[in-house]
C-alpha cells in the first residue's frame, strides 16, 4: 500500500542499499557524456529535491485516478468523485488529510481539451474552495467562498499549450502547467448531522469538458498512455524513472531550464529513458549518494520550517509558480509537510510537535493541555480546526469517540473556564466523563498537531503574514 511520506522518505536510503547490491555493469548512457563522480552526486541529490513533490503528485494520482484495484481509487479522470464523509484512520493516501472538509477530487487530462468546472450557489455561511493544483504541485487558482465568492458560475481549466477563446458564460479560465491536474474541493461540515446538506451541496458540483459544454462534436481523444505502476517499494529504486515519465506532461517553465538541463546530463527527462537497474555500480553509487543527501535535506528543511512560536511552526508554504520561483527545496518541504497544502490567504496551518518547553510530545508519556485565552480564539473569517495526528505517519488516529479533531462548530458543546478561557484536553485516555467533551485523543505515542485556520483574517489580530502576524498560538502544556 502507497502511503505517508516514508513512501517516498525511505527511497533514497533504499536506492543507495539497491546500489550497493550486485548489478549488470550495462549502461544507459554513454560513458563518455555522464558526469564526473561529484557532478552526478550533486545533480541526483537537486534533482531528487527537484522531483520529489512531482513524484509525490504522481503516486498519489495513480492510487485515486488510474490503479482501480489500489484502495484508495476515486474516479477516471475528468469524472468528479464526492466523498460524503470526512477522512478517518482508514484513509492512508495522503499524509496530513484534513477532516473538516468533505473532499471531492476530478483528476484532470488536460491534453484533448479544457475541462469546465461548474459550482452552484452555496450560501455564505458554508465555506467551500476548489483549490487547482497540477503536477507540479503549484496552487494555480482558486474558485470558492474568499476566491470567487458564493455565487453559481461555470469555470474552465485549460493545459499548458491550449490557445483558443474563452466561451460566453465562462467566468474565469485558469491555465494548468502541466497537462495533468487535480481540482480539490472543500466543502464545510458543521457537523455530523450536516452530512445530508454537504452531500446536496456536492450534488451541485458540476465537470464536464469544454466540447459537451457548448454541445459540440469532442476533438479526437489524446493518445491511451501505460502509466508505470508505483507503489511502496518500486518508488525506492525507481525514482528519476518516475520523474521521468511525469516530466514529459509538464513542459519546462522559464525557471526549470537549468534543473531540467541538469537531469538530462543523467538521461532524466522528456524523451529520455532512465534506467537505474541498468546503470553500472558506481553509477548507482553517485545517484544513491545524492538521493539520500537530497532526503537528509529536506527532512532538515521541513523540521526547522517556517517560525517558531510557543512550539508551533508557522509559514507561509504553499503556493502557485511564482511563490516558489524556483526554490525547489521550499516546494519539496511544503509537499512532504503535507502536499496539497492551501495558501496562507487561503488557509494558514500552524503545526507541532513540542510542547511549550520544546519537548517531543508523546501520548505514552503525558497528558496535556491547550488554553486559549477568553477572546483569543484563532481569528477566521470562515472557521478553525485542531487535528491530532499519528507523529510517525502523520495519519489520523483510530480512537474511542471517532473524534479526530476540534473545530470552531464544536464550540458551544464545549465547556469554557470560568474566566471565559477554553481548554483542550490532549491525551490517550478519557480525561474523565466531565472533560470528555474538551478531550482531543492523542495515540500511544508521538504526537502531530495541526491548525488549521480557514480564510484568516488579514486585519489584525492576525495570524498574517505566517510567522509575522499579531495573533500567535498558543503552548501546549504538559499535565503532571
Amino acid at each position: 500500500m502507497l502511503t505517508k511520506r516514508d513512501l517516498l522518505g525511505s527511497a533514497a536510503v533504499a536506492a543507495f542499499a539497491a546500489a550497493t547490491a550486485k548489478s549488470t555493469p550495462v549502461f544507459a548512457q554513454n560513458k563518455a557524456e555522464w558526469p564526473n563522480m561529484f557532478e552526478a552526486k550533486d545533480i541526483a541529490e537537486a534533482g531528487f529535491i527537484y522531483g520529489l513533490p512531482i513524484v509525490m503528485n504522481y503516486a498519489v494520482m495513480h492510487e485515486y485516478a488510474i490503479d482501480r484495484s489500489s484502495g484508495q481509487f476515486k474516479a477516471p479522470f475528468n469524472q468528479i468523485k464526492n466523498e460524503p464523509n470526512v477522512f478517518t484512520y482508514k484513509d492512508t493516501a495522503i499524509v496530513t488529510p484534513n477532516s473538516d472538509t468533505p473532499y471531492s477530487f476530478v483528476w484532470m487530462d488536460l491534453r484533448a481539451e479544457p475541462v469546465v468546472l461548474s459550482v452552484p450557489a452555496i450560501d455564505s455561511k458554508r465555506y467551500y474552495s476548489v483549490m487547482l493544483c497540477d503536477g507540479n504541485t503549484y496552487n494555480y487558482g482558486y474558485i470558492g467562498t474568499r476566491a470567487t465568492g458564493s455565487e453559481a458560475g461555470d469555470y474552465m481549466v485549460v493545459g499548458p499549450d491550449w490557445k483558443g477563446d474563452t466561451p460566453a458564460g465562462i467566468k474565469q479560465v485558469f491555465r494548468s502547467s502541466t497537462q495533468f491536474a487535480l481540482a480539490g474541493y472543500r466543502t464545510q461540515l458543521f457537523g455530523p448531522d450536516d452530512l445530508d446538506n454537504v452531500k446536496k451541496v456536492q450534488a451541485g458540483y458540476k465537470v464536464q469538458m469544454l466540447s459537451a459544454y457548448l454541445k459540440q462534436t469532442p476533438p479526437p481523444a489524446a493518445p491511451t498512455i501505460d502509466f508505470p505502476k508505483i507503489d511502496k517499494e518500486l518508488v525506492k529504486s525507481n525514482f528519476f524513472e518516475y520523474l521521468d515519465f511525469a516530466l514529459q506532461f509538464a513542459p519546462a517553465q522559464d525557471n526549470e531550464k537549468e534543473i531540467r538541463a541538469k537531469l538530462a546530463r543523467i538521461g532524466v527527462g522528456p524523451g529520455k529513458t532512465f534506467n537505474f537497474k541498468n546503470l553500472s555500480l558506481e553509477h548507482k553509487l553517485e545517484i544513491g549518494l545524492g538521493m539520500k543527501e537530497g532526503q537528509r535535506k529536506v527532512d532538515e528543511a521541513v523540521a526547522s520550517v517556517g517560525k517558531a512560536i510557543n512550539g508551533w511552526r508557522l509559514s507561509g508554504l504553499p503556493g502557485d509558480s511564482v511563490h516558489y520561483n524556483g526554490d525547489w527545496l521550499k516546494r519539496a518541504v511544503a509537499a512532504q509537510a503535507g502536499i496539497y497544502g492551501n495558501d496562507p490567504e487561503e488557509a494558514t496551518y500552524p503545526f507541532t510537535r513540542v510542547d511549550s518547553d520544546g519537548q517531543t510530545l508523546d501520548g505514552s508519556k503525558h497528558n496535556y493541555t491547550l488554553t486559549f485565552p477568553a477572546g483569543q480564539l484563532p481569528p477566521v473569517n470562515s472557521f478553525w480546526s485542531l487535528t491530532m495526528y499519528d507523529g510517525k505517519s502523520q495519519l489520523l488516529i483510530e480512537n474511542p469517540l471517532n473524534r479526530y479533531l476540534i473545530n470552531s462548530p464544536m464550540l458551544p458543546a464545549m465547556k469554557t473556564n470560568a474566566d471565559g478561557s477554553l481548554t483542550l484536553y490532549i491525551q490517550n485516555k478519557s480525561p474523565g466523563a466531565n472533560k470528555e467533551a474538551n478531550w482531543l485523543p492523542a495515540p500511544n505515542g508521538p504526537i502531530y498537531l495541526v491548525m488549521r485556520l480557514y480564510w484568516p483574517k488579514t486585519t489584525p489580530p492576525s495570524v498574517l503574514p505566517a510567522g509575522e502576524g499579531t495573533w500567535q498560538p498558543p503552548g501546549l502544556k504538559r499535565v503532571s
